[in-house]
Formats: C-alpha cells, structure tokens, sequence
C-alpha cells in the first residue's frame, strides 16, 4: 500500500471520494489495526474482522448520522468507530473512561441506539422509522443483525411487526449458522441480477415506461410484477422473509466490497423495508482466527493472566460442588462467559438457550420459583 489511508478517515464522507482500488487498500489497514490494538488491549477480534467490507459499504451507502445505522451485536462496532472519528481512542478500547467496546450514545453522535447483546436491533430500527414517518422526516434506518441474534424470540416479534413501506434496511449477516433453503445455482442468479447495475437501469427504465401509458400502464405494471411473483414461487420456495410481506437480496458474499455496495444501493431504491442478505466469514484476513474464530471472539488483554469472568466462572464451579440445586445458564456465550467448563463438569446442569435473553431470564425464574 503506497499510501496510509486509514489516518485520513475523521468521518464517513472522507469516504465518497475513495477509488474502488482505494477501498480495497482501506479494508486490509483497518485490519492490520484490528489485530495491532485488540491482539494489545484485548476485545473482539474475530466478528470485527468479518464484517469490514460490510461496514465500509454501510458507510459508502448510507449518511451517518442522518441515516441510522443501528448494530445489534454491539461489540461488531469497531469498524464502525473507526470510520466515525475514534481511531485514537482505540488506545484506551474498553477500559476506565476510555472507548466503549459496545455502541453508546453518549459516545458518539454515530452510535443512535446503544447495544450489547443482542436481538433488539431490528425492534429499535422498527421505532426510529417509524418516529421518522410521524415527524415527516426523510432518512434510512439501518438495522445490522447475525443469524445468530435470530435465535432470540424479540426479532421475529419486531419482524413480525414491520411495515413493509417504511424505508428500513435489516442487513442480515450471516457468519455461521445456516438461515435461508434458498440454495443453489438458481437462487445464485437471482442474486447476480437483482444488483446488477444493468438490471436496476432497466427496472426503473420499464416503470417510468409503463407509468406514462394511458388507462392500461398501472395494470400492465400490475400484471408483470404479479407474473414475476408467480415465477419465483414456481421455481423456488419463498423464504421466511419473503412469506412476511418483506422484500428479500441475496444471499450475498459480504466479504465482497463491490456486491456489497451494490446490494444495499438497491435496497434503498425500493424505498421499503428490505433484508439484505450477506455471508461473511468470522475472522476474515487474519489465518488464527479464521481456523479459530471462537478462540479469537473475546482476546483479552496481552499484560493480563486472569479475567474477571474466569475467577467468577472458577468459583461458581466451585459453589456447585457443594450445592447441587446450583445450575449455569448462558445465552450462547459459554465461552466468552467462562462457563463452558462448568457443563463440562455438570452438563445437566448447564443450560445454553441460544441469544434468547429475555427467555433466559424468564427460564430461570421458572428454575427458581
């Protein structure tokens, strides 16, 4: 790389003016600065390696702080931070008075919705549009949400809710458990052409066509999108998205710049609310934590031998020992909690419950009561 991009990234607009080649560059500092500072300070390493190129074209797409862009896994926001003007505070990343390892509204002017875990993005997303539809107001809300937050019951609530006019992206990125049946070479095509350049222009080249004809345009129109519908139906099954009324991209490789951009540019030209379907893979650029993206999730800090959550996880085994009506139960964190060796040493007493927290705090007073 000839030239250090990264130190001249204060905001989201110094990246309209970036080449295509320029972005590229941008995406390997950011991770060389990932790894640098958190492989130093500790944080999450892993889920913010995988998701770059996604937040570099979140950032191209859409106007921060206009536009919302609300993640709902906080601790996937570094990418984010470091393109909205805290680069030097990555220094003090998690620590007394220092940057936030989560987004905070008190932070940041960037951060409209603050987050830890998880499954409340889309919800959230849902009430800011909608405030923006009561007031007049003409914005984007961007809601960016793993498959594995899909396991909490509070996203098919929130989806289930949606008003499909409402201008709201729900970016689903997928980085390990498997969501959509829509597989194949078919669907693969589909995907190619929905955010190609040429098939966007000729989209709304035939609309305005169609439009301006007398007495028979709205009915033709009407007519070829209702035989298009009957085509995908035909020759694919409509997935759970689709099935709620909302309008479904992808899947899309979200390790890919270019697609990326393209899909959510077409996503804000259908002007409602739309899921924008990406694959990313944990880790993504750095070989450890490729081959080991659980080893990678939560790095502590190089100058620390303990954690609190080890001690607490090591005396909670111990506690059980002599308590047999102790049990552990944890929303798919048995590892970054420190509670895995504890179901290895009393399985049956050791609950994951996937990201289903409100669940998790209702299960345990059901176990209590």
């Amino acid at each position: 790389m000839s030239e250090n991009l990264l130190d001249k990234i204060n905001s989201p607009a110094d990246l309209k003016a970036l080449s295509e080649q320029q972005m590229k560059d941008l995406a390997s500092e950011i991770r060389e600065f990932l790894i640098e500072r958190v492989e130093k300070n500790g944080g999450h390493l892993a889920s913010n390696l995988g998701v770059v190129e996604l937040t570099l074209a979140l950032h191209r797409a859409f106007d921060s702080p206009h536009d919302r862009i609300i993640f709902d896994v906080g601790h996937q926001s570094y990418v984010h931070k470091l393109l909205t003007g805290r680069r030097d505070d990555f220094e003090h990343l998690r620590r007394t008075g220092g940057l936030s390892g989560f987004t905070s509204r008190r932070e940041s002017e960037h951060d409209p919705f603050g987050a830890g875990h998880s499954s409340t993005s889309i919800s959230a997303a849902l009430g800011f549009a909608e405030a923006d539809r009561l007031s007049g107001e003409k914005r984007y809300t961007v809601a960016v949400i793993g498959d594995g937050a899909c396991t909490g019951g509070m996203v098919h609530e929130a989806l289930n809710n949606c008003d499909p006019r409402l201008p709201m992206i729900i970016v689903l990125n997928e980085n390990g458990m498997s969501i959509s049946s829509t597989k194949g070479a078919f669907t693969s095509y589909l995907s190619r052409v929905r955010i190609s350049k040429g098939y966007r222009r000729w989209k709304s080249g035939t609309n305005a066509v169609l439009s301006r004809i007398p007495l028979i345009g709205k009915p033709l129109r009407s007519l070829i999108v209702a035989v298009k519908r009957l085509l995908k139906s035909i020759l694919y099954h409509p997935n759970y998205f689709e099935s709620l009324g909302l309008y479904y991209i992808g899947p899309i490789d979200g390790n890919d710049y270019k697609k990326t951009l393209r899909a959510l540019e077409e996503a804000k030209s259908l002007g409602g609310t739309v899921v924008v379907h990406l694959k990313t893979k944990k880790g993504k650029g750095y070989s450890p934590a490729e081959s080991s993206p659980t080893g990678y999730h939560n790095v502590a800090r190089s100058d620390r031998d303990t954690t609190f959550h080890g001690v607490c996880a090591e005396e909670l085994s111990r506690l059980a020992s002599e308590d047999e009506r102790i049990v552990a139960v944890t929303a798919a964190m048995g590892v970054g909690t420190g509670l895995e060796d504890f179901g290895h040493r009393y399985p049956k007493r050791y609950f994951d419950v996937g990201i289903a927290e409100e669940h998790a705090v209702t299960f345990s007073a059901g176990l209590a009561a």
